[in-house]
């Protein structure tokens, strides 16, 4: 379970970044950043004893569930999933004693990353 403590190293490390983060309720926040061109709406909460990311990167019929399944079986904690409509979300869970400022500038780094090289592909079809 995240502890107050994990939650308070949350919040500290998003208070230092350049956007503002929001925090909608205690253990869970919403950041926007800008993502090749467009606003990416990240939403983290604590959710399960997990430190839960997830952001919607495009809408219905905008990638290939098969480039979806190459993505995720070449990067590392992130991962794609799409909604029964089709939206293609972006995910990370974090375990509680991983919950530190270089783990999270790392996975904030990689889903970032992550959701600008699938957006550039839309824009490169």
């Amino acid at each position: 379970m995240l502890t107050d403590k994990a939650i308070n190293t949350v919040g500290v490390f998003l208070d230092s970044l350049p956007q503002p983060a929001r925090e909608v309720a205690y253990g869970e926040w919403g950041l926007t950043v800008d993502c090749a061109g467009w606003p990416l709406e990240m939403g983290i909460a604590v959710r399960d004893g997990l430190l839960r990311f997830q952001a919607l990167v495009c809408g219905p019929g905008q990638l290939e569930s098969e480039d979806l399944l190459w993505w995720n079986r070449r990067i590392h904690l992130v991962r794609f999933s799409a909604t029964r409509s089709g939206e293609v979300w972006l995910c990370c869970d974090i375990l509680p004693e991983a919950v530190n400022p270089r783990q999270l500038d790392r996975v904030m780094g990689l889903f970032v990353l992550t959701a600008s090289q699938a957006r550039e592909k839309i824009h490169a079809e």
